[in-house]
């Protein structure tokens, strides 16, 4: 059985100086995460100040608590699920969900067909790199449509994981210290933060 590694959560100026969720989902290699995790709690130089309309604000960071489409919807918010997801060695649901909802607005055919080759092999086929947890027919029913791939292709797959997530992963986040911590360094203080992440 893994064990669980005890984070801290930043101040407000570390975590909105260093989250940066495109980088966590563009195929940074899993071997890595404890660094990740480092450089998120690292001061970060000041030429990353520039987008401060697009930090979180105390209010954001509530509505996190409330459900797992505002956390999911925030890039801020992903990045700190991604975050707490990989100290309990999860984060391929969250790598999973992420890829699809990319996937979904893909335009050209070639693409669909290479990103759907990609994803399949990464997180849907037994025994992958990032093997998520599908049933039968669901992991079955991607695989029959993966010769013509559709923009739908992996939506059955990600509702799945979207409810593990929702089920397990998610009510444990909003539930930690990491995330009690993140409502008190943005202003807001852990009192606020309890009373919005009630389930």
């Amino acid at each position: 059985m893994r064990g669980r590694l005890q984070i801290k959560a930043p101040t407000h100026k570390e975590f909105t100086d260093n989250m940066e969720i495109n980088a966590e989902m563009q195929g940074i290699k899993r071997k890595s995460w404890k660094n990740r995790i480092t450089l998120l709690l690292k001061k970060n130089k000041p030429h990353r100040m520039k987008r401060k309309s697009h930090w979180p604000n105390t209010d954001d960071v509530l509505l996190w608590g409330q459900s797992l489409d505002h956390l999911l919807s925030h890039k801020y918010g992903r990045a700190a699920f991604l975050v707490f997801l990989k100290s309990e060695f999860c984060e391929e649901n969250l790598e999973f969900w992420w890829k699809c909802e990319e996937f979904r607005i893909l335009k050209s055919h070639k693409e669909l067909e290479s990103r759907a080759q990609s994803i399949y092999q990464e997180f849907v086929q037994s025994e992958a790199p990032k093997e998520i947890n599908l049933d039968y027919q669901t992991r079955n029913g991607v695989m029959q449509s993966l010769p013509e791939p559709t923009p739908s292709l992996f939506i059955a797959a990600q509702r799945k994981v979207y409810s593990l997530m929702e089920n397990n992963a998610y009510p444990r986040f909003i539930q930690s210290d990491f995330y009690r911590n993140l409502c008190a360094t943005s202003k807001g203080g852990t009192k606020d933060c309890e009373k919005s992440s009630t389930i």
